[in-house]
């Protein structure tokens, strides 16, 4: 047991040589967000890829140690690698800029959205991915982003086709209700007597 332990630390240490998370992009997407970011923004275990638990290095199985090491060479751009530790949003800057271009956007994290470029959106909530990098939200989850943003992304959205049937409802329900209220008038005057009919017959 104490032999397997170590193993799979060893196996951790050397695969996590190449593997580090890199702290400057969380650091710099809190800092101008204002809000706490964890390693899940670019990665699949928030803790970041160090460890044993799943998403994390140790937890790989042989195969995806494979992926990892093929995605540790991806160092010039367009290269369709999967690296098993980060999430879709770390891939997408992998593939897109290569891991030389991220490695030297660490020294100058403020520039990493504008070399990612502001096309993609990978959860689909209407936020550029590089956005979402500056906001400090989680660019593969349509749920989390900012709350102003979702809203106007949302009311472009769904606006038309939820106005558009509120509004018919709302007509046609008081259509009918006008027409319903002057049968009900008319039903009323017609069984009402004439003014000085006194109702008996002489």
């Amino acid at each position: 047991m104490a032999l397997r332990v170590a193993i799979l630390f060893g196996v951790a240490a050397l695969a996590g040589r190449g593997a580090h998370a890199y702290p400057e992009f969380q650091r710099y997407s809190q800092q101008v967000s204002g809000r706490f970011v964890n390693c899940a923004m670019c990665h699949v275990h928030p803790d970041g890829p160090i460890g044993l638990k799943p998403g994390q290095i140790g937890k790989l199985t042989p195969a995806e140690l494979g992926q990892l090491n093929s995605a540790r060479g991806a160092f010039l751009p367009g290269q369709d690698v999967m690296n098993p530790i980060l999430n879709e949003f770390g891939n997408a800057l992998l593939k897109k800029l290569g891991k030389k271009r991220i490695l030297e956007l660490r020294l100058q994290p403020d520039q990493l959205a504008d070399a990612y470029g502001y096309e993609s959106d990978i959860d689909g909530d209407g936020v550029p991915d590089a956005h979402e990098f500056l906001q400090g939200t989680d660019p593969v989850d349509p749920q989390n982003g900012a709350p102003w943003a979702l809203f106007t992304h949302n009311l472009r959205r769904y606006a038309f086709p939820h106005l558009f049937l509120l509004v018919t409802a709302t007509a046609l329900g008081l259509f009918g209700m006008n027409n319903l209220l002057k049968w009900f008038h008319q039903t009323m005057d017609k069984g009402s007597p004439e003014p000085g009919a006194t109702g008996t017959k002489h």
